[in-house]
């Protein structure tokens, strides 16, 4: 019996490149999809607050975190599937991203009665802080 190759409807034999190039494709394509929306909700925030600035960080398995600190000096943060997801994302949004979450970025960050309500329940091991 001559060998014969099956071919796929792309036109690539199967178990060739044509149906894993196609999966990589799609995921890159989702990818670029969920970067331009973490970067529209980047935008959002930087306009909301005057401006922003960010810090990506990887956070294991669950992907990395995008800190953002707005002008104004509130904060928020958003979690990206992963790094390069995020990276791409505060790029696409236009801000200036920090290496680190050091002490002259991290003095940006105005904090008021809610987070420090917040933290000393933590420190006290009471949900609720009181």
């Amino acid at each position: 019996m001559a060998d014969t190759e099956q071919v796929t409807e792309q036109g690539a034999p199967d178990g060739g490149d044509g149906g894993s190039a196609a999966k990589a494709a799609k995921e890159a394509a989702r990818a670029e999809r969920r970067a331009a929306k973490l970067a529209k909700e980047i935008g959002a925030f930087a306009r909301a607050h005057g401006g922003a600035e960010g810090q990506v960080a990887y956070i294991g398995e669950r992907g990395a975190r995008i800190v953002l600190v707005g002008e104004d000096g509130g904060w928020g943060d958003l979690v990206a599937p992963s790094h390069a997801i995020a990276t791409s994302a505060v790029e696409k949004a236009g801000i200036t991203v920090h290496e680190d979450f050091d002490g002259d970025f991290a003095a940006k960050v105005t904090t008021g009665p809610y987070e420090w309500k917040r933290m000393a329940g933590i420190q006290i091991g009471s949900p609720s802080g009181g």
